[in-house]
């Protein structure tokens, strides 16, 4: 008996998606790249970066290095998540519209 096989993906398909994934995650890690090495380039360019004082005596730097990078990391795993998600949903996947039983649709 032989087995059918049910393919929705062309191998083009599959590879254009990996190749945007690819470039999606290039742009997020440059960002990311840009961020953490932002914070110690703002102390030695800036005086008041580690000099100024905020909320509690900390330095706007303190602040960035020990709550801000936090968030800024959330954030930016959020995005490429979610872009990633829909990269993937709107390349890949079946047909747009699966076929149901007959005499389901509409009258």
């Amino acid at each position: 008996m032989a087995r059918e096989v049910d393919e929705h993906d062309t191998p083009a398909e599959v590879d254009a998606a990996f190749r945007t994934q690819r470039r999606v995650s290039a742009a997020y890690f440059t960002l990311f790249l840009v961020a953490v090495t932002g914070v110690p380039a703002l102390t030695l360019a800036l005086d008041w970066w580690s000099a100024g004082r905020l909320i509690g005596g900390m330095s706007p730097g303190f602040v960035m290095a020990a709550f801000g990078l936090y968030l800024f990391f959330f954030l930016i795993g959020l995005a490429a998540a979610t872009l990633a998600t829909a990269v993937e949903a709107r390349m890949l996947g079946g047909p747009a519209e699966e076929p149901g039983p007959p005499g389901d649709g509409p009258p």
